[in-house]
């Protein structure tokens, strides 16, 4: 398993902040490891909204994993949930007030799943360079 956290402080407010972040459809905006955001179930954010997103994968053979909005708590907290076959990522996004704006929090954790189990081992390293780019992009769109 790899996880990875980071706070992004923002001159949005809260509000604002937490209905981009809690969209899923806007992920390929900022993390450019994704490529596409399909929305299967719903429209738009909330309880229950399932989106299919495929990831750019190793050796240019892409994944989608099928995410599920499993927690939303306007305007403060929403997770996520994406498996396929290969890996299951989990997301919490925490959006916290300040008095310039909010702070974002993104902590994720992806773990390899069945054969692809040991994968784990090394999939620390991996996941800290994806999550500095989609860190990066995600400071850009919530400045």
């Amino acid at each position: 398993m790899a996880r990875y956290v980071a706070t992004v402080p923002s001159s949005m407010s809260a509000e604002a902040a937490f209905a981009y972040m809690s969209d899923m459809r806007n992920f390929a905006e900022w993390d450019r490891g994704i490529k596409k955001v399909e929305q299967v179930v719903g429209d738009g954010p909330g309880l229950g909204a399932v989106c299919d997103i495929t990831v750019r994968g190793a050796a240019g053979k892409d994944d989608v994993l099928r995410y599920e909005t499993l927690e939303f708590d306007a305007p403060h907290t929403i997770l996520v949930k994406g498996r396929n076959n290969k890996f299951t990522s989990v997301d919490r996004v925490t959006v916290t007030p300040t008095a310039t704006g909010c702070d974002v929090t993104y902590d994720a954790t992806l773990t390899a799943n069945g054969i692809y189990f040991a994968m784990n081992l090394v999939l620390g390293k991996v996941f800290q360079k994806v999550g500095d780019a989609a860190v990066a992009g995600l400071r850009k769109k919530l400045a």
